[in-house]
């Protein structure tokens, strides 16, 4: 049990990690010397962004299994 919890713990540090880097490189898009974008590009990105973090959260919610319905028993 310890061991599957290690390995939980170094990769959610490295990933967290990196995503927050990445994360960062994003928001230094936002130089206007550097690029051009519309407000619709950034809306576009940051509701993406925003869709795949619910769904990366949802996975560690447990799963509430429908009562009744469908059953081969």
């Amino acid at each position: 049990m310890r061991e599957r919890r290690e390995k939980f713990v170094d990769l959610a540090e490295k990933r967290v990690n990196k995503t927050i880097k990445q994360i960062q490189l994003i928001g230094n898009l936002s130089n206007k010397s550097a690029y051009e974008y519309y407000d619709t590009d950034i809306e576009a990105i940051f509701v993406e962004l925003e869709k795949e973090i619910s769904t990366a959260r949802a996975k560690f919610k447990p799963s509430k299994k429908k009562s009744g319905g469908f059953s081969l028993r």
